[in-house]
């Protein structure tokens, strides 16, 4: 008889040698405009693997939809992917309605590709150098959690963010903040850490609940109006699903 009593063998290595379990966080966010007319709802689901008693995501599916005559219609989805990095991830998102796609891939350590059809049909190619401290897309709420104490605790993180629509990078700061928009246990915003920058374009404000969960986002959305802008709203999470893991380590 071994240590782990009347088990087969065969069981016991497969015990030792399994992978993490699968988990699931699942959240909904309603966006509504400045005057709080309900804009659309964002649909997320995020699977991934409980690992040291943190939560890890791997893949995150994302459904948009709006009320069309009182019904509900998805007008959108984007698909990440986090399995490389949890701050840079693989990104195609769909806006069929304006004819609009974007896709985020890395051909190789050192690059990022982004194909990005507008609506009228142009698409835009753009190569961009990648980085450690480089953020695509969705992975900034991965930062926030990567960095939650040193946030939590008054410090400011520098970072850089894609801009696919630029075809290049920026230089920005994650840091805590106050603001009336938006009530949270925990307020941050992402701002430029260009000077020009700031006059260009007005900080992102993020609430975040004590569990490390998105409850709030304020700012500028990738969600298009019209052809010619996106929506800016405030978007408020519900969270239906924890993982059974920590989300912040």
């Amino acid at each position: 008889m071994n240590k782990f009593g009347c088990l087969p063998l065969a069981v016991v290595l497969a015990s030792i040698v399994a992978p993490a379990s699968a988990d699931v966080f699942q959240f909904t966010g309603t966006a509504s405009s400045g005057e709080g007319k309900t804009l659309y709802e964002e649909q997320h689901r995020v699977e991934g693997t409980c690992e040291s008693g943190t939560f890890r995501p791997l893949e995150h599916s994302v459904t948009y939809v709006h009320s069309v005559n009182g019904n509900a219609e998805v007008f959108g989805d984007k698909t990440l992917d986090y399995h490389q990095s949890a701050i840079r991830p693989t990104v195609n998102f769909q806006q069929p309605d304006f004819q609009e796609s974007l896709k985020i891939t890395y051909p190789n350590a050192d690059s990022v590709s982004v194909v990005l059809r507008e609506p009228g049909g142009d698409t835009k190619r753009s190569s961009v150098d990648s980085s450690e401290n480089l953020v695509v897309d969705a992975g900034f709420d991965n930062l926030v959690r990567q960095h939650w104490e040193e946030v939590t605790g008054g410090k400011s993180v520098k970072f850089r963010f894609l801009a696919p629509s630029r075809g290049t990078d920026y230089a920005f700061i994650l840091e805590p903040t106050q603001s009336q928009a938006v009530k949270a246990d925990h307020v941050m915003q992402i701002r430029p850490d260009s000077i020009m920058l700031k006059f260009l374009v007005d900080p992102i404000i993020l609430g975040y609940n004590n569990q490390g969960a998105l409850t709030a986002y304020s700012g500028l959305t990738n969600v298009r109006e019209n052809a010619d802008q996106n929506y800016t709203a405030t978007i408020l999470y519900n969270v239906g699903t924890y993982p059974e893991c920590g989300l912040t380590p």
